[in-house]
């Protein structure tokens, strides 16, 4: 709930410290007096536009700091805690205004833009101005009522949750079915590509062994005729070779050992050579006797080269990168056929999540039709109290299509009323009045005040309009809503005023050269008063007295 508000240098007002209590608490004053600057000023506080104007003239900024007590407000406590601002049970919200128009804003000292003041405040109070309640007229905001009162918001989260579910399968449905035509015409492509590569199935590595064996089968004769001749010199030829004459250095080197031990080692390393050469020469008989001159498989391998390098040029790929290609291609082509089976699948799920999603908004529907029942005849019944004694209040609901389904369910809800004897049951625009439907919106408020979660509640001259018999009912209504709510009420209506738990009075001074306004609270004989200028007039008579201290004695309810 609002504890304190400090406001300095807003509009009219110097400084002003107000300390709030729980209950009903009314405003009054002459009027011009700035019965509502309070109001303006918890506005502003909480995210409203700023602006230079705001500022009082002749100071160089407006300054409004209200606490709160969030001890009960799991709300205000989560988003605070997500928003890593939380500071106890309590709350401090600021904004500064400089008479440049720049504008600053706090919460629990912690400098935030207005957007969170704003979200901040949705938890903290609730603001009624006199037209508020014309947003009573709107569909969208009857449902809302309707569904706060039948407490149903675990059935509507369902619902919710199972048309986003329908709504994203159809996105997807729909975005696949746009691009059926343009994946036909890949599919057509790739179905060539990947036929024609896979007739051809290159396989890894198999580039780098197919120019190999290209090259040893293009150069058969030159390897045949030159390993002989390498073969006939290092040993076939009787003659005179390499094998023959390293023996006969072998021979001679071994004789010279014997006389000098010193070429010991030289002697050895001509045997090994002669080793080698004899090692050497069996080698090269074996590969010369498999050396194969087979110009048909040259020419399969020549063809098979060809095909590989005009693949590779025709798809942009370096010759090695051509199986890799060939694989991403049947990938691709895979996923295409992919999509059509999607498409197939997605036609079922679909069906599924409509059929879900109509059992959920079914299950919402009857939650909502057992309530209305009850909450129009708890409005009626309220109506009767605010001098609308033939009045009848009605919740219709119809059932949509599934064309017409939304996140909401498929309920389309109507307010409806008949405020005269025989005067059929019509929608609120069409019949009710302006202080009707302030009335109505009125007893809405008291129904659902158990239901509500914003702890306080401000209303701005929701009386204007309504007078007598009328005023008192309200003022009831009121009281009994504070009771469970904080309320505060600014009212013209002695009727209203002396129903509050606590009364405010606004008064204006000007010295001749500047105005200002200042708020105090009533003790009980100036609330005595208060309410006889009220009833009276500047000219307060001692019936006027009389009946202000008749109305605060009343019974409350």
């Amino acid at each position: 709930m609002l504890c304190h508000l400090h406001i300095s240098n807003f509009a009219i007002v110097r400084a002003l410290e107000i300390d709030w209590a729980s209950g009903m608490s009314t405003i009054t004053g002459e009027t011009g007096a700035g019965k509502s600057i309070a109001i303006d000023a918890l506005s502003l506080c909480l995210g409203e536009r700023a602006d230079a104007g705001v500022v009082r003239p002749g100071a160089d900024k407006a300054d409004i700091v209200a606490s709160f007590d969030i001890s009960k407000l799991t709300g205000a406590q989560q988003w605070l805690a997500e928003q890593d601002l939380a500071m106890g049970h309590e709350c401090i919200v600021r904004r500064v205004v400089s008479n440049e128009g720049r504008s600053r804003g706090y919460i629990n000292g912690v400098q935030v833009p207005a957007q969170q003041l704003k979200a901040l405040g949705q938890h903290l109070l609730s603001i009624h101005g006199q037209h508020a309640h014309q947003q009573l007229l709107k569909q969208d905001y009857q449902r809302q009522l309707l569904d706060a009162f039948a407490a149903n918001s675990t059935t509507r989260e369902a619902t919710r949750s199972a048309w986003r579910g329908w709504q994203q399968l159809q996105r997807e449905y729909s975005d696949l079915q746009q691009s059926q035509q343009q994946r036909d015409a890949q599919r057509q492509l790739l179905e060539y590509q990947v036929a024609e590569l896979d007739n051809f199935a290159p396989l890894d590595n198999e580039y780098p062994q197919l120019e190999a064996e290209h090259s040893r089968l293009s150069h058969g004769n030159t390897l045949l005729s030159q390993s002989q001749q390498c073969l006939q010199l290092m040993y076939d030829d009787e003659q005179q070779n390499i094998y023959q004459a390293l023996s006969v250095v072998s021979a001679q080197l071994d004789q010279l050992t014997a006389l000098d031990p010193a070429l010991g080692n030289i002697t050895q390393m001509v045997n090994d050579a002669l080793v080698q050469t004899e090692e050497a020469s069996r080698e090269l008989r074996r590969y010369a006797d498999k050396v194969e001159l087979d110009p048909e498989r040259l020419a399969q391998v020549d063809e098979r080269l060809s095909q590989w390098l005009n693949l590779a040029r025709k798809h942009q790929v370096t010759n090695e990168e051509l199986p890799a290609l060939h694989q991403q291609l049947a990938e691709q082509l895979a996923a295409l056929t992919g999509n059509d089976k999607r498409l197939q699948q997605l036609s079922a799920d679909i069906q599924q999540a409509e059929q879900h999603y109509m059992a959920q908004a079914q299950q919402l529907s009857q939650q909502r039709q057992q309530a209305a029942e009850v909450l129009s005849n708890k409005i009626s019944a309220s109506m009767h109290e605010l001098s609308m004694a033939n009045a009848r209040f009605a919740i219709v609901l119809q059932q949509l299509g599934a064309e017409q389904a939304s996140a909401n369910g498929i309920d389309s809800v109507e307010f409806q009323v008949s405020t005269n004897p025989g005067q059929p049951l019509q929608a609120l625009h069409k019949v009710a009045s302006g202080g009707e439907l302030s009335r109505i919106s009125l007893a809405i408020q008291v129904i659902l005040a158990d239901k509500i979660t914003t702890p306080t509640l401000i209303f701005d001259e929701v009386d204007v309009g309504i007078s007598g018999p009328v005023a008192a009912g309200v003022g009831r209504l009121l009281r009994q809503l504070g009771e469970s709510t904080q309320i505060i009420c600014v009212t013209h209506l002695p009727q209203v005023a002396s129903q509050g738990h606590q009364q405010l009075f606004v008064e204006k001074y000007t010295d001749g050269q500047a105005t200002e306004t200042r708020m105090r609270q009533l003790s009980d004989d100036d609330r005595i008063s208060e309410i006889a200028r009220l009833l009276a007039g500047e000219n307060i008579s001692a019936s006027a007295l009389a009946n202000a201290r008749e109305l605060l004695c009343a019974p409350a309810v």
